[in-house]
């Protein structure tokens, strides 16, 4: 991968698919700012911490960061068991705000890359409430869209990767077009990180069952990231508006 001298920024830098993005990132080249609530645990080219539930957070981090980056990784999430308001925040808004400041600072050839989950592909069924959500223009139009639209607790998480694909799919190309910039998402399955326990809580023990005879394994982190940094790299430049399962072939069971 030709990652040399890339700055790339990634969220949810301290743990999971997001540290192990990192440490891959800089074997290859890359220079790594982290961005995340908690301290991280490995060696990084720079870290800053931010709450992203919070504009004014994000925004204050954004100052922080370098005035040239060449790629962003929004790996940062939280499980369906947090509450519905902060699920929306850090998994959807949030992200999106934060990419929305970051894209004028990325040169052509820059990167997006969006962590969705293998939940989110039943965005079809919603089309239509997706792309209303998607055409909010900021933080705060998002926050009331859904004030008006309420999300079920029990399948907020689903819900808001579901929002999170579909912003992908419509918002990748005419940026493309306008700055030369991609913006892609990678869709796990579940994955052994911290989260995994309330991956497990969220959609319960019979999908867990159905689940468990459709796959191998659920995914070690370090299988996911080489993918993001791949999307990354130059050898992808191509490659722009997809969302690419990494799941070991669980979403093709569903066929």
């Amino acid at each position: 991968m030709n990652l040399i001298d890339r700055t790339i920024v990634v969220t949810g830098v301290s743990s999971g698919i997001g540290a192990e993005t990192a440490r891959l990132l800089r074997f290859h080249g890359a220079h790594v700012i982290g961005v995340d609530r908690n301290e991280p645990s490995l060696t990084l080219d720079g870290f800053v911490q931010a709450d992203l539930s919070h504009p004014e957070s994000i925004d204050a981090a954004v100052q922080c960061l370098p005035s040239r980056i060449d790629g962003l990784c929004n790996v940062a999430g939280v499980p369906g068991t947090a509450g519905v308001e902060l699920v929306a925040c850090v998994n959807y808004l949030g992200l999106r705000h934060l990419t929305q400041a970051l894209l004028p600072r990325m040169p052509a050839g820059g990167s997006i890359v969006n962590v969705a989950s293998v939940l989110g592909a039943e965005w079809p069924a919603r089309l239509e409430q997706h792309k209303a959500l998607a055409a909010t223009a900021s933080f705060a139009e998002g926050e009331a869209w859904l004030a008006g639209h309420p999300v079920d607790q029990q399948t907020c998480y689903q819900y808001f990767k579901e929002a999170l694909i579909v912003w992908t799919l419509t918002q990748a190309q005419p940026w493309f077009l306008a700055t030369s910039v991609r913006m892609n998402c990678v869709a796990p399955g579940p994955v052994f990180t911290p989260i995994l326990g309330d991956f497990v809580t969220l959609v319960g023990e019979q999908r867990v069952a159905e689940d468990s005879r459709r796959m191998k394994r659920p995914a070690y982190a370090d299988e996911i990231a080489p993918v993001i940094a791949w999307l990354c790299a130059e050898e992808s430049r191509w490659i722009n508006g997809v969302n690419l399962p990494v799941d070991g072939g669980l979403a093709s069971t569903y066929l």
